[in-house]
């Protein structure tokens, strides 16, 4: 057998270099390269193997653990899982710093390997600096806070171990529906080891993602079902875009006349002005899209979690006859809400219902109310773009503006607070993978970082972080790696002092405003209700050298995006906008956990109403 000798860590890299995946019959290199922060842990071993191989792997130095990561979950995401990055750290923080990143996607099944240093498998140095110890479990490190996180979790005791562990590794990166955030845990001497390496482990692999089928069975009881629904709506979810299926889903609804809803992860595949597009549903939804949904006899979800924000917390159909069919590539996915499940991929299965319900001269009843649906959606969106107020700048209004300004072509990237909810329901997109949100842990400090990932996806189109000042102020050092890599972001920075979506849902419950808006403390020194504190965040822009703006009316964002087009290296918009002018209603239902006993009644009164709400209109599953 013929061998060759490395270390574990440039074996490691050896194996990622020649790792392939082939959809469709196109075949596609996978790992694009590493992004990392080297600290004792991984300087001397991986950082060591790095050096050796970069010209073959390019490496990326991030300033924070967590925000690297998210920048490799963005490539991933806007790669539509067909390429990724490795994330190295340091042990001890360094590697915790990715644990949130890691929940981050799994969450949103998006694939991305994870290398955290550890300490030293021979426990010779022992303990190291930065090693977490427990006293009834030596075995046990920092490390294992990934367990939780991860889809594959393992630890490199010894060089030959790499050789299953890094095929397993990829089995799970590149599967459609298990991936997620995969866990190699380098012990520090492990990382600078010899073994001799079988040849043949480092050859070319190509991983076929496979497209599966409807089990007959499953199609016949999904046939039965739809021949006397009249009201069907389809719930357009992330699955669709990562099985490349968006056309086949448009073929299907346009056959039948059956309109359909968008999540977070599904908005932007289909132009948002298409016929039977009635926008997002669900919490951050649409009027049109709640309403056809609580009259809908069937729903069709296709590729989604159905998490809360999804179905209105189980609130969104409430049609008595309503029946849930799920088509989903993940079993757990499928299964929920005692759903009529059906496993199999999206585009494959949109394709097989299509023919078998044209066999069976299926058509939807809809006439009239597709159009007034989303012609009475169209009078809410020019109320928001249009809305104004005397004491400043309206939230809505800059979206709309900026929609109008920036390309259709443009990525817009987003996450956290109350941009989200209305960039779903008035983000009007046109291009495919121009909408990338991540909302399946709605991660705040993703959004800089999201921003820096997908335009190292797409380089060549202008990314655009939508951001509020909360999140920005949980990560934003990646606007600095961008300039380091001469990569250009657009920062849009919302401005309206503190944390307005949860202040928002604080008051709706009865509770006053307390802890949620950035407040100096007031004269009595017992709450945060003072003045409104004051940042210049454009000055913390220029500090890092990027070009900043100061925006508070139309006229200067205006100015603003059309200046920052110009311009050559990452830029930032500050826009000052008045707190509480975000989207919100839309006949939607979130169930959150209010206070039963309070000593204000209002808190008390909003428990009522949410448990009755919960009590008779919720689906019980």
């Amino acid at each position: 057998m013929k061998t060759k000798r490395l270390t574990m860590a440039q074996a490691l890299l050896e194996f990622l270099d020649h790792q392939y995946v082939e959809i469709d019959g196109v075949e596609t290199k996978f790992v694009q390269g590493v992004m990392g922060i080297f600290g004792h842990g991984n300087v001397v071993g991986l950082g060591q193997a790095l050096d050796q191989y970069k010209d073959r792997i390019k490496y990326y130095a991030g300033k924070n653990e967590q925000e690297i990561t998210h920048v490799a979950i963005a490539y991933a995401k806007q790669k539509r899982r067909k390429q990724i990055f490795a994330c190295t750290a340091s042990i001890g923080p360094g590697s915790l710093n990715m644990v949130t990143a890691a929940g981050t996607a799994t969450v949103n099944r998006i694939p991305v390997l994870l290398l955290p240093s550890d300490a030293y498998s021979d426990r010779q140095p022992d303990p190291v600096l930065q090693q977490v110890e427990q006293s009834y479990d030596p075995s046990i490190t920092a490390n294992d806070a990934f367990r939780s996180v991860s889809k594959y979790w393992d630890r490199i005791q010894r060089p030959e171990q790499l050789m299953s562990s890094a095929i397993h590794a990829m089995r799970v990166l590149t599967s459609p529906a298990d991936t997620g955030a995969v866990t190699l845990c380098l012990p520090q001497d492990v990382q600078g080891e010899a073994y001799d390496y079988p040849v043949s482990f480092f050859k070319k692999r190509v991983h076929r993602i496979r497209r599966r089928e409807i089990d007959p069975y499953d199609l016949e009881q999904v046939l039965s079902i739809m021949k006397d629904k009249k009201k069907p709506l389809v719930i357009c979810g992330g699955g669709v875009r990562y099985s490349d299926a968006e056309q086949a889903l448009v073929d299907f609804c346009e056959t039948f006349n059956i309109p359909f809803s968008e999540t977070q992860a599904g908005k932007g595949i289909i132009p948002w002005t298409h016929d039977l597009n009635l926008g997002g549903g669900g919490v951050c939804g649409t009027l049109a899209a709640n309403r056809l949904a609580k009259e809908a006899d069937v729903i069709l979800a296709v590729g989604t979690r159905l998490n809360d924000f999804v179905t209105s917390s189980k609130f969104a159909y409430q049609n008595p006859d309503v029946t849930l069919i799920t088509l989903n590539i993940n079993d757990t996915d499928a299964y929920k809400m005692e759903a009529v499940s059906v496993v199999a991929d999206a585009k494959k299965g949109l394709i097989q219902l299509k023919e078998s319900l044209l066999k069976n001269h299926y058509k939807s009843t809809y006439g009239h109310e597709i159009k007034q649906a989303k012609e009475d959606w169209q009078l809410e969106l020019d109320k928001m773009d249009n809305a104004t107020s005397k004491d400043g700048f309206c939230q809505t209004t800059a979206l709309g503006i900026i929609n109008k300004i920036i390309d259709p072509d443009a990525i817009i990237v987003s996450a956290s607070g109350s941009l989200p909810s209305d960039l779903e329901r008035v983000w009007r997109p046109i291009k495919p993978d121009t909408y990338h949100l991540e909302y399946g842990f709605s991660c705040m400090g993703y959004e800089v970082s999201g921003a820096l990932g997908t335009k190292l996806a797409s380089p060549d189109v202008e990314s655009y972080c939508f951001v509020g000042d909360g999140g920005f102020l949980m990560g934003h050092s990646d606007l600095f790696t961008s300039l380091q890599e001469d990569q250009k972001i657009n920062v849009l920075l919302f401005d309206n002092h503190g944390h307005q979506c949860i202040h928002n849902l604080q008051r709706s419950q009865g509770i006053h405003t307390f802890g949620t808006e950035f407040r100096y403390r007031n004269d009595e020194g017992n709450a945060l209700l003072g003045q409104y504190t004051h940042i210049d965040f454009a000055k913390i822009a220029e500090g890092y050298g990027a070009v900043a703006y100061r925006v508070s009316d139309a006229e200067e964002l205006v100015a603003a995006l059309e200046d920052a087009k110009k311009q050559t290296r990452s830029t930032l918009i500050d826009i000052k906008v008045l707190p509480g002018t975000m989207t919100d209603g839309f006949e939607h239902f979130w169930r959150v956990g209010t206070a039963q006993v309070a000593t204000d009644s209002a808190v008390e009164k909003a428990a009522i109403n949410m448990n009755t709400t919960v009590k008779d209109k919720c689906f019980p599953y």
